[in-house]
């Protein structure tokens, strides 16, 4: 298999990400602390001295989850801006095309967030 040069540190660093993966969740394994099985006092649920209340399992509003999408969006929208802020001159008039195209998708996801009541919060 011939590789080019370049591909070489990506080749690297993809392997030193999976093995700092491997080697983080075998450590959690076998050094963190060990659960006992049972319905002792200490494995029951408890926060800041408040008793619990209801279920845990209750199902959520759907703000939250079009919350986290409209946080996602934003922060997708500025990772992709900020190189093409950087080098639009180099990327012509394809690169434009390229830009208005990723924003006419974003803001098809943000009216259907808007749509769906995610900016009313006093709903």
């Amino acid at each position: 298999m011939n590789l080019p040069e370049s591909y070489i540190p990506i080749l690297i660093q993809a392997g030193v990400a999976m093995a700092f993966v491997a080697v983080s969740l075998l450590g959690a394994h076998f050094l963190g602390p060990k659960q006992k099985k049972g319905n002792s006092v200490k494995n029951q649920s408890w926060e800041c001295g408040v008793p619990v209340e209801g279920n845990a399992r209750t199902p959520f509003s759907i703000k939250y989850f079009l919350t986290a999408v409209l946080f996602v969006l934003f922060d997708i929208e500025i990772v992709f801006f900020y190189p093409y802020a950087v080098n639009f001159r180099e990327f012509g008039m394809e690169g434009f095309l390229a830009v208005l195209t990723f924003v006419a998708i974003f803001f098809m996801a943000f009216f259907y967030v808007w749509k769906r009541g995610a900016l009313d919060w006093d709903k």
